[in-house]
C-alpha cells in the first residue's frame, strides 16, 4: 500500500506548489538515510510531498521483478523518484532492482559526477570528473544462454539509438554545466562493431557540438589516465559495462561511494540512488553516512529546478564535511547518522 507523507514545510503551501516525489527508502541502512534527507529538506523548506513506495523481498511478475507495475506507471507519472540501497535476492528467478528500473523506465542515461571534497582526504584534490554511462545495453541486457555443457554466451547488444540517445545527453550535459571536453571510452580497436559503432555515433554527435573538445580513448587508457592524473579529465561518456567500472573508480578517486552522487535519466522520467550497499552490520545503530543520498537528492533538486533549495543544502553538507567535526566512522568520525544531519540542518 502506497503511503504519502507530507513534508512538515506544508506551511509555505500558499507560496510554493508542492510535487510529488516516490521515495524507496531501502534495506538495511535505507531507511535511516532516507529519514536523514527528508529531515534536511524539510529544514530547507523544499516543497516536495514524498510518496512511498516498496520494493518487494519475493518477485511479483512473472519475469522475476521485485517491484509491481502500479509502482513502475506512479514513476512515470511523477516523474521524480528517490532510492535508497537495496539487496536484491541471490538465487535464480529474480531480476535485479537496478536492471528492473532502467530497462523498463528506459533509464537509458546513468550519470555519475566526482567532484573532490574539502575535509575528505584522498591521494588526488582536485578531482572533477563526470561518467555518462550508457544504462540499457551492452553485456548487460540479460541476454545469455548455454551453449553446450560448460559454456555459456553473454549477447553484448549495442543500437544506434541507443549510442545516438547517450551520446546527445553526454553533449547537452557538457553544454549546460559548462563543461570543456567529452572523452569517448571504448574498445574499438578489438570490438569493431559493437564499440565501432559507439565511437562513429559519438564522433557524429559531436560535429553539433563545436565549442566542446571531442576526444576518445580506449578503456585500459582512460583507466591509466584516471589513475595517473584524474584533474585532466573533464565529461567521459562510454557503453554499459564500462560505466559501470569507471563510475566506481571515480568514487574511489574522491573518498568512496558513501560520497557519490548517482542519477539515472529517461525521457519520461528520472531515478537518483545512492548506489552504495546496504551495510546491514551497522542497520540501525544510528551509524551511516547519508551523505550519498542526499548528493543524489541535490542533483533531483537542481533537475526540478529547485535551485535555491538544492545550492543552500549543498552548501551546508560541504560545509559540515570541510569543518570535519561531525563525520560519520566511514569519514574517520566519531559522530552518529543523526548528529550529522542535524549539523546540516544547522548550517541551514
Amino acid at each position: 500500500m502506497n503511503i504519502i507523507r507530507k513534508a512538515s514545510s506544508t506551511i509555505l503551501r500558499p507560496q510554493f506548489n508542492f510535487q510529488k516525489v516516490i521515495l524507496f527508502p531501502g534495506d538495511g541502512i535505507g531507511p535511516e538515510i532516507s529519514k536523514a534527507v527528508i529531515d534536511i529538506f524539510d529544514a530547507a523548506k523544499v516543497p516536495i510531498d514524498w510518496e512511498f513506495h516498496e520494493i518487494h523481498k519475493k518477485r511479483v511478475t512473472e519475469q522475476g521483478d521485485l517491484i509491481t507495475e502500479e509502482t513502475l506507471k506512479q514513476v512515470k507519472a511523477l516523474k521524480y523518484a528517490l532510492k535508497g540501497p537495496f539487496e536484491t535476492p541471490i538465487g535464480k528467478g529474480y531480476r535485479s532492482i537496478n536492471v528492473t528500473l532502467r530497462k523498463r523506465l528506459q533509464l537509458f542515461a546513468n550519470v555519475r559526477p566526482c567532484k573532490s571534497i574539502k575535509g575528505v582526504k584522498t591521494p588526488y584534490p582536485g578531482v572533477d570528473v563526470v561518467t555518462i554511462r550508457e544504462n540499457t545495453e551492452g553485456e548487460y541486457s540479460g541476454l545469455e544462454h548455454e551453449v553446450v555443457p560448460g559454456v555459456v554466451e553473454n549477447l553484448k547488444i549495442v543500437s544506434y539509438n541507443a549510442c545516438q540517445n547517450i551520446a546527445q545527453y553526454a553533449f547537452e550535459y557538457a553544454r549546460a554545466n559548462n563543461r570543456k571536453q567529452v572523452v569517448a571510452c571504448h574498445k574499438a580497436g578489438v570490438m569493431k562493431q559493437g564499440d565501432g559503432l559507439f565511437l562513429k555515433v559519438c564522433d557524429d554527435v559531436a560535429k553539433n557540438y563545436p565549442e566542446i573538445q571531442f576526444n576518445e580513448e580506449q578503456i585500459d587508457t582512460m583507466a591509466f589516465k584516471l589513475a595517473n592524473d584524474p584533474t585532466k579529465i573533464d565529461v567521459m561518456v562510454m557503453p554499459n559495462l564500462y560505466g559501470d567500472i569507471v563510475s566506481d573508480l571515480c568514487a574511489g578517486l574522491i573518498g568512496g561511494l558513501g560520497l557519490t552522487a548517482s542519477g539515472n535519466i529517461g525521457k519520461d522520467c528520472e531515478v537518483y540512488e545512492a548506489v552504495h550497499g546496504t551495510a546491514p552490520d551497522i542497520a540501525g545503530k544510528n551509524l551511516a553516512n547519508p551523505t550519498a543520498l542526499l548528493l543524489s537528492g541535490i542533483m533531483m533538486l537542481k533537475a526540478m529546478k529547485l535551485n535555491d533549495q538544492a545550492q543552500r543544502i549543498e552548501n551546508a553538507t560541504y560545509s559540515v564535511l570541510e569543518e570535519a567535526k561531525y563525520l560519520t566512522g566511514d569519514l574517520g568520525g566519531k559522530s552518529t547518522t543523526t548528529d550529522y544531519t542535524k549539523a546540516i540542518i544547522d548550517k541551514l
